[in-house]
């Protein structure tokens, strides 16, 4: 292995594969599971409010209309859901692009939360 190879590996903490490149970070968020809503998590819950309001302000100049804004009482989590436009695949690609640069932002992902209670099925006592 050239010195200067094993020199930036071991500065950045790279693994090098055989082909002698760095391994690209794998997407966790396939770009068909966007349906408008969006979960994060923050590295520091005080910068929750500003991650928030940034967010916010990038949706409105790149046009998406926000249906609902969630943060949790701790500030760590947060969820947005959006309006669906014409093109789901291209707004996914601009939210995950976004999302994805913001270095608040520890994790995120596509997620839908459901409004609908889940029904529970009662059980019936019969008598015999």
């Amino acid at each position: 292995m050239n010195i200067f190879k094993k020199m930036y590996q071991d500065y950045f903490g790279y693994k090098l594969n055989e082909t002698q490149d760095i391994e690209e970070a794998q997407l966790i968020n396939n770009l068909t599971d966007y349906r408008g809503g969006v979960e994060y998590i923050i590295r520091d819950p005080a910068e929750a409010s500003a991650v928030s309001q940034e967010i916010k302000d990038w949706t409105m100049r790149k046009g998406f209309t926000i249906i609902k804004h969630i943060i949790t009482n701790k500030g760590r989590q947060g969820y947005f859901y959006f309006r669906l436009g014409d093109d789901p695949g291209q707004e996914s690609q601009q939210i995950q692009g976004y999302f994805a640069q913001k270095p608040e932002l520890k994790h995120f992902r596509f997620n839908v939360k459901s409004t609908k209670p889940k029904s529970v099925i009662s059980k019936r006592k019969f008598k015999i």
